[in-house]
């Protein structure tokens, strides 16, 4: 698990959408995160899965966009988003295993041709008969 630098972090604090009554008019209790993947003190390897991701929270500048907005507080909005980007970088800092292409087994193309033999002579058996 790489722990991420904080101070690359830039956090913004937004008014939260949706209902809430007067509280959503009055606070700002939603948070924007934003992470420069390219300027950060991350290994190469992870920066280029990073930016390979097809995530819509990735900009094409390389830059990682979190809105939190669950909680009341701008507090748990903070540490809520840090914990996603933390989740985001967790899961391509395990390299994806290489794919090994296997062959068919003997008996499964031989169910294969049986199948096909007995669909074949089904279909035989509904053309005209000859006389």
């Amino acid at each position: 698990m790489l722990a991420i630098n904080e101070s690359e972090v830039e956090f913004s604090a937004i008014r939260a959408q949706g209902a809430g009554g007067q509280n959503v008019n009055k606070v700002s209790s939603a948070v924007h995160l934003r992470f420069d993947i390219r300027a950060s003190s991350l290994p190469d390897e992870i920066k280029e899965r990073l930016l390979a991701l097809r995530d819509q929270r990735i900009t094409t500048e390389g830059v990682v966009v979190i809105k939190a907005q669950t909680t009341r507080s701008q507090d748990q909005n903070r540490t809520d988003a840090l914990a996603r980007l933390q989740a985001l970088v967790d899961d391509v800092a395990t390299p994806p295993k290489p794919r090994r292409p296997t062959k068919p087994t003997y008996g499964s193309k031989q169910r294969r041709l049986e199948g096909k033999g007995q669909r074949s002579t089904l279909k035989a058996g509904r053309s005209k008969v000859d006389e």
